[in-house]
């Protein structure tokens, strides 16, 4: 829950840095990103956006460690050693082939193999304290980052997805959060490519269409405050 004790909430997104900590010009993508979280986030609270680059110098990580935060990382690009509360999460969904070993061996799911059938489809899940809510699975457009929600799948598809999704959620203690599962479809079979453990690029599909986004939804899952449900606006 939000406390009065809290100082600021720290942005980490993918960008180069000025140098200081500071991001360099955004892209369109990502400025879309942490637009709509800065717009969940209460006006009382200071929120700083930095660059992931800046953090592998640890004397700039430094500046930021201290004191009541709440990361909001809109990035995997991560140092393995930068402290923060979701940093096992981040590291275990960052080793893409152990994940992708996992869900064959475990699970006999499909799985991506190396670059190949990469997935153009997300499921999200916003992981509250209570438990998962799937979203409308998102699918990417003929355009490089042009996403799109929902795509329609048919029960006898969402069932086997929930069931991925809950699997490796459990596997991997995952804390709340808002999580993309990555996958394909050939025919009928579901292709495992990877889980992202924050709303990635295709979340900005939500912004408009779902209500909450993803990206109110991800404030949610991190303060822990309820979310009733995921609709798609009418």
């Amino acid at each position: 829950m939000l406390t009065n004790s809290m100082e600021k909430v720290v942005i980490i997104i993918n960008s180069e840095s000025h140098g200081i900590g500071k991001p360099s010009r955004l892209s369109p993508v990502a400025e879309r990103m942490v637009t709509a979280l800065k717009q969940a986030i209460p006006e009382t609270i200071t929120v700083e956006v930095i660059s992931a680059a800046s953090l592998w110098s640890k004397s700039e990580s430094q500046k930021i460690s201290k004191g009541n935060i709440i990361y909001c990382p809109l990035t995997i690009q991560l140092p393995h050693w930068l402290d923060f509360p979701a940093r096992t999460i981040y590291q275990s969904c960052r080793d893409i082939e152990a994940r992708r070993a996992w869900v064959e061996q475990k699970l006999a799911y499909q799985t991506s193999i190396g670059d190949s059938w990469l997935g153009d489809l997300w499921l999200p899940i916003a992981l509250t304290h209570k438990g998962p809510l799937y979203g409308e699975v998102i699918g990417e457009g003929a355009i490089p980052n042009a996403y799109q929600q929902p795509v329609d799948l048919t029960d006898d598809l969402r069932q086997p997805l929930y069931y991925l999704a809950n699997q490796l959620l459990e596997n991997l203690a995952a804390p709340p959060s808002v999580y993309l599962l990555q996958f394909s479809l050939l025919g009928k079979d579901i292709v495992f490519d990877r889980l992202w453990p924050f709303p990635a690029a295709p979340a900005i599909a939500s912004i408009k269409v779902q209500n909450p986004n993803l990206y109110a939804c991800y404030w949610h899952c991190l303060t822990n405050q309820p979310i009733l449900d995921l609709a798609i606006v009418p």
